[in-house]
């Protein structure tokens, strides 16, 4: 579960989806439950085998990569540069069984978010869409 901080997300349409989600804060909060979730629950096995022992480092990466995607500071890019994201996941095996683990975890950690439901349903169907794409296993 995330730190108690609780995110201000904005509902002004014209803002940025870095501001909807409440900024760093917000973005924050959602990877901490993601990275939660996915070290809690059994069903998430597979896909918890594919990270290291601490997940620290990912938590940090995936945090920084989202500011970024959602039109806030570009922390990933200023570090490791273009996110290259497919070849980054080509070294792990991800199959449908892998993908639908990882939009699960993402399912619910999205549920625990003080977010509107079009704009969770709007980030889970963006979020499927590069989970897909990440496939590189038959199956």
């Amino acid at each position: 579960m995330s730190e108690s901080v609780t995110p201000t997300p904005s509902a002004e349409p014209s803002d940025s989806l870095f501001e909807q989600l409440g900024g760093e804060p917000g973005i924050r909060a959602l990877v901490d439950d993601f990275y939660s979730i996915m070290n809690a629950e059994r069903y998430a096995d597979g896909i918890r085998a594919l990270h290291p022992p601490t997940l620290d480092g990912s938590r940090d990466k995936f945090f920084w990569f989202l500011c970024g995607w959602s039109g806030g500071p570009d922390h990933y890019v200023s570090r490791f540069g273009h996110p290259r994201l497919r070849a980054r996941h080509l070294p792990y095996a991800i199959a449908i069984a892998e993908r639908d683990q990882w939009l699960a975890c993402m399912q619910q950690a999205l549920d625990r978010q003080p977010w509107p439901v079009p704009l969770k349903e709007r980030l889970l169907a963006s979020f499927f869409d590069t989970a897909d794409w990440m496939r590189n296993q038959p199956g």
